[in-house]
């Protein structure tokens, strides 16, 4: 059973930092791309960057604040640096994994971390 598990969720004082990371487990051939999405209360849930091989993809709001990055092919983190308020929200990882013994790719979800900034 393939599961993608983050941490590094927390509270912190806007302008702080965090570092979310997140884990691929279970049995798999291939992971294509990893990445992360967002949250918040009452909005769509939105693409916060994502990573292949080697290019990141980041989302305009990022403005060079957050940086992903793949330790290796399980792994993807997220720093996040000069936070806002309106940073607030469910964490999300995604990963575009493949099986065994096929060529397609499924895209799993974590459960998700929270990450809360106050003014």
């Amino acid at each position: 059973q393939v599961q993608l598990v983050e941490s590094g969720g927390a509270s912190v004082q806007a302008g702080g930092s965090l570092n979310l990371s997140c884990v691929a487990s279970g049995s798999f051939a291939d992971i294509a791309a990893m990445g992360w999405y967002r949250q918040a209360p009452g909005k769509e849930r939105e693409l916060v960057a994502m990573v292949t091989e080697s290019t990141p993809k980041y989302a305009d709001f990022v403005k060079g604040r957050f940086t992903i990055s793949r330790d290796d092919k399980k792994t993807v983190n997220l720093q996040l640096k000069r936070l806002v308020p309106e940073d607030t929200a469910v964490y999300y990882c995604n990963a575009h994994i493949r099986g065994w013994s096929t060529f397609h790719y499924t895209v799993y979800w974590g459960q998700g971390t929270q990450v809360t900034v106050s003014s």
